[in-house]
């Protein structure tokens, strides 16, 4: 599957002295679109979930903000949704780009990578499910075997 560099650059925490000089900076003039994205951007590249979350929730304050900047964050919305595993949100944003650029080959991309991972967690699930059922009809068989023998 082609890969997105941006995309690939989700998966890479920047080098914690960038982190700090992008938190220093946002502190200093938080009123600054892109200042606050930068930083936004550096969050939702963290390992940590809780960045991750501060960095969409920031990318959401930029989008409510700054109309001229709503299609940038679009794509960005996406990808930070995506990365929290949220699809459905993931997905609105990609369709929402969508929209406004029909051949935006990131977003395209994007969207078929939101619904391959919807797919495979949904089949995956209903594996889960399915195993869950088995074993409880499992344990319900024996508990009504044992009762039947006395």
């Amino acid at each position: 599957m082609e890969e997105l560099p941006v995309a690939l650059d989700a998966q890479e925490p920047l080098h914690p002295d960038d982190m700090k000089a992008l938190h220093d900076m946002y502190l200093k003039d938080k009123s600054n679109a892109q200042v606050k994205f930068n930083y936004a951007w550096g969050l939702v590249r963290s390992l940590s979930k809780g960045d991750q979350k501060k960095g969409v929730d920031l990318l959401h304050e930029i989008y409510k903000e700054n109309p001229n900047r709503r299609r940038e964050c679009l794509y960005y919305l996406a990808l930070g949704e995506f990365k929290l595993s949220n699809y459905k949100e993931a997905k609105d944003f990609t369709e929402t780009l969508l929209l406004l650029e029909p051949s935006n080959k990131q977003a395209l991309l994007l969207k078929s990578h939101i619904n391959k991972k919807v797919q495979d967690e949904g089949l995956l699930g209903m594996a889960i499910a399915g195993g869950a059922v088995a074993i409880i009809a499992g344990i319900a068989s024996l508990l009504f075997a044992g009762s039947k023998k006395k």
